[in-house]
């Protein structure tokens, strides 16, 4: 192992992310190998205009004045590598979840029913010809068409799927997101300097670096060009029923004012610190939104805040309360919710090594119209989502499958999915919701919010790596 780190050899996006108002998923088949390879050996370059220069990860962040006005970037699944012409001996020694992608991993990842694979649209129905997804992030759509163009005069396009930037990076379920990302050594990032948690090795992200297990280090694909300084990406299409979860909350909130222990989940006053106004009903439906999220949807979290939205948390004073807390026993942050499931932070969990082991970065845009909870419609929208990490069995799918759909990290929801994530049915589902003398309510019967509809898992080549596929002969 080694732990030598050149910052220009990582592929933008992955220890850094970006802000950029728009992107642009290209979903690309290899059909002349030649020409591929030509594109790659000039992207990496930068040097030819009329090829998009791959962005890599900069020592500081970019001037105001030398900002790119766009940022290009590139993820090979596995076909992909073979389409390109890697050894096979090679390709043998990537991970058995990326060799076999992300549709034959379905049942582990809960897409099931309405989100199996054999419901995905083109052309993640033919993941056999999904070899590249290359992802243009710019301000504007006229440049995403403008590198769409010269991407496809050396790939097959086979797929597009927009995205963009919602205010205060909402998501459509209305949650402020991206608020708590890994942070790692020797990597300078501005907005995770007055941010608490412990700083991750750089082996949780990249191949080639420890990690943060005693004895266990990720093995990195050879030749060590093409495997060094690589990570890998679950990229996930996911459509959330916006509607579907405001029906719910409606819903709950109905029960719950009839409830002999409501006042217990909601004092009586305290209505005017939810919503701003005395409405009981519209407070009890942000409670148990945020009890389902574990934030409060401007963001505050729910267990450090349980009584009440703060009126404003993106002010400059509060930098770091959003993400400097933890959770213990008696948190009114219930174990169930989807933010606990995800990152249980230090608190107590069956699982007590996996705490910091299975962080993820992710990085994600909405995508399809704005949703008016007024105006219901039938449109699709939801999350283009990407969850990094250096080892897919170890974080994503772990997190998917024991913390997400099953609830392993704690007995007291094992049996139970995630409320918002959660592979969940009407018949079924339960969730906890906390009280302020550690009791709890059941909520039941909600429906699955988030269904997948496609998806595929890409390595993440570093430059070196890039190169190295280039030059391939063949």
């Amino acid at each position: 192992m080694t732990e030598t780190l050149d910052i220009n050899d990582i592929q933008g996006n992955i220890l850094r992310g970006y802000r950029r108002g728009v992107a642009r998923n290209l979903i690309l088949e290899v059909t002349d190998r030649a020409a591929a390879r030509r594109f790659l050996a000039a992207s990496v370059e930068g040097d030819d205009t009329d090829v998009p220069a791959i962005t890599r990860e900069r020592s500081q962040k970019w001037p105001e004045q030398h900002k790119p006005d766009f940022c290009f970037n590139i993820g090979l699944t596995y076909e992909g590598l073979r389409a390109l012409g890697v050894p096979a001996d090679s390709l043998a020694t990537f991970p058995t979840e990326f060799i076999e992608g992300m549709t034959s991993r379905a049942m582990k990842l809960g897409d099931f029913g309405d989100s199996a694979p054999e419901y995905w649209p083109k052309p993640f129905d033919e993941p056999e010809r999904v070899h590249v997804i290359a992802r243009i992030h710019a301000n504007d759509t006229k440049k995403l068409q403008e590198i769409e163009d010269q991407v496809a005069r050396a790939f097959n396009v086979i797929g597009v799927r927009d995205g963009r930037q919602l205010d205060k990076g909402k998501v459509i379920f209305g949650y402020v997101d991206g608020l708590s990302q890994p942070r790692f050594k020797r990597v300078v990032d501005p907005e995770t300097e007055n941010v608490n948690e412990p700083e991750d090795p750089l082996g949780t992200i990249l191949l080639g670096y420890p990690t943060g297990i005693t004895g266990l280090e990720f093995s990195v694909p050879q030749p060590h060009d093409l495997g060094f300084n690589g990570t890998f990406n679950a990229f996930r299409v996911l459509a959330q029923d916006a509607a579907g979860f405001e029906a719910f909350l409606d819903r709950a909130a109905t029960e719950l004012l009839e409830h002999r222990e409501v006042n217990k989940l909601l004092a009586p006053g305290d209505e005017e610190k939810v919503v701003g106004k005395k409405d009981r009903f519209a407070a009890l439906r942000e409670v148990v939104a945020a009890q389902m999220c574990g934030r409060w949807r401007n963001g505050v979290p729910y267990g450090t805040s349980p009584d009440a939205q703060l009126p404003d948390p993106m002010l400059p004073d509060n930098t770091g309360a959003l993400t400097n807390f933890d959770y213990h026993r008696g948190s009114r942050c219930p174990a169930g919710s989807h933010m606990r499931r995800s990152n249980p932070r230090g608190g107590s969990i069956v699982q007590r090594m996996a705490n910091y082991s299975r962080r993820l970065v992710r990085r994600g845009m909405v995508y399809g119209p704005d949703f008016d909870p007024n105006k219901p419609d039938d449109h699709e929208r939801g999350l283009l989502g990407s969850f990094i990490g250096a080892n897919l069995g170890a974080q994503f799918e772990a997190v998917m499958c024991d913390w997400i759909n099953l609830g392993l990290h704690d007995p007291d929801v094992t049996g139970a999915n995630d409320p918002l994530l959660g592979a969940n049915t009407p018949e079924t589902s339960w969730f906890d919701l906390t009280l302020a003398d550690g009791g709890t309510i059941r909520i039941r019967g909600f429906p699955r919010f988030v269904t997948t509809r496609g998806g595929a898992y890409t390595f993440l080549p570093s430059l070196t790596s890039i190169r190295y596929l280039s030059r391939l002969t063949g």
